[in-house]
């Protein structure tokens, strides 16, 4: 290789005239400034130049070996910001705005929302006729049901399923609230269905059948109906209350049975000695004892031979209120151990059934729900003996139970196999009535 090409000789670069650069710098105010043979950016660039960055120096120098001294170099303050616009012009140019829609692109974005709009509004319009139709069938199939027990049957299917659910889940054997005494209350009256005469308490008999207990005991009778309660012509001091509860669907407005039912039950009476029954708006019950049936007519003497309990609970009203009380008794679960209920058909019964003396009112359990260890038959309640109106001399208490099932002034309890009467259901409430 030549020695040229190893020591290329530079090119010969033109000259600057160091005094010419200020007027070619004027002349040409869009040139960027040099430094070092590089293009400085415009002060007019859109990116700004941080105050931390590192100072700049900014020189004139000749672009080939000149003897003429190099301009003293321009260095910039780190603290000086550099805008991105010139001072004295206006403001930074925005970015260009898309192109305008076209009044036809317009017109064709209109339409299609009005056509959207047209076919959810035509969706929207079916499905609510459609919704109201079957709203109105369903109202028209329920109310043109059969009744059963004062309710359209869906309604009664509705309750019994409920109660088969509460029955799987809680197996009736879930406990109650239980409270200081200090908080208990004297329980409000209401309602006096069965206990509007006063009852002599030396009268008072409880006529248990289908007990296992047969004749060869000394409580049995043959005919535990013929047994005769009497009354007192006296008015009691306490004050009566007010019941609520009404019929749901108004298919009866007095509080009194109607006149033919009362004239079946005087003519019962003519025939067969026995005082009328079921004389308040329910009338007579289903499961009342037909006269003959034999028993056994025990005495309060018999009740309180069996241990004695207490318990302080809620008791609830389907009203809508309820009061803590103190209750004493004896625990119905007890008593069912005293006196067991005889096998029908090689099995336990079903169902337990009561009612006062005069039969005007009455009630149905499972026979589990009695022998649930807060069942109980009540003697006295907030430290004294049951009141006429509270329902002495033996009340029921069923924490578990709404109120219109805490039967007052127990006649009658009976072991059946068959699902019982009750007076609030008849009226159209629920039979099972759980909390």
């Amino acid at each position: 290789m030549s020695e040229q090409d190893q020591n290329p000789v530079d090119e010969p670069s033109a000259q600057v005239d160091p005094s010419n650069i200020e007027s070619q710098a004027a002349s040409a105010p869009n040139d960027p400034p040099v430094q070092g043979g590089t293009p400085v950016p415009d002060s007019s660039a859109t990116e700004q130049i941080s105050p931390e960055s590192a100072p700049v120096s900014l020189s004139l120098t000749s672009i080939s070996g000149s003897d003429e001294e190099p301009t003293a170099p321009i260095k910039a303050n780190p603290e000086d910001s550099f805008e991105t616009e010139p001072k004295g012009e206006g403001p930074p140019q925005q970015a260009s705005e898309p192109a305008s829609i076209s009044q036809g692109q317009m017109d064709a974005g209109d339409a299609a929302v009005l056509a959207a709009s047209r076919k959810h509004t035509r969706r929207s319009f079916v499905v609510a006729a459609a919704g109201a139709a079957a709203g109105y069938g369903l109202y028209r199939w329920i109310d043109q049901s059969p009744s059963e027990e004062m309710q359209p049957e869906p309604f009664r299917r509705l309750f019994q399923t409920n109660a088969t659910v509460s029955r799987e889940v809680f197996r009736d054997h879930a406990l109650a609230p239980t409270y200081p005494l200090k908080e208990a209350r004297d329980l409000r009256v209401n309602g006096i269905y069965g206990v509007k005469k006063m009852l002599t308490p030396e009268s008072w008999r409880l006529q248990l059948v289908g007990a296992r207990q047969g004749a060869d005991h000394s409580r049995f009778t043959k005919d535990v109906t013929a047994w005769e309660y009497k009354y007192v012509d006296a008015t009691s001091p306490e004050d009566q209350g007010h019941d609520t509860k009404i019929d749901p669907n108004m298919k009866t407005a007095g509080k009194m049975a109607p006149k033919e039912m009362l004239e079946q039950a005087k003519a019962e009476e003519d025939r067969t000695v026995r005082m009328p029954r079921g004389g308040e708006e329910a009338g007579e019950s289903h499961s009342t004892l037909k006269p003959g049936t034999p028993g056994l007519l025990l005495t309060m003497d018999d009740i309180l031979r069996l241990p004695r309990y207490e318990l302080v609970t809620q008791f609830k009203c389907i009203e809508g209120w309820s009061q803590i009380v103190h209750w004493v008794g004896v625990r119905m679960a007890d008593f069912m151990e005293a006196y067991p209920p005889e096998d029908i058909n090689g099995r336990e019964p079903k169902f337990v059934y009561m009612e006062t003396p005069d039969g005007d009112y009455y009630t149905g359990y499972d026979l589990n729900v009695c022998r649930h260890p807060q069942t109980l038959l009540v003697t006295e309640m907030m430290g004294a003996p049951l009141t006429q109106f509270h329902g002495a001399p033996l009340r029921l208490h069923m924490p578990t139970k709404y109120g219109y099932k805490q039967i007052k002034r127990i006649g009658l309890i009976s072991y059946t196999n068959e699902k019982p009467d009750d007076y609030w259901t008849k009226l159209g409430y629920d039979w099972y009535a759980g909390l």
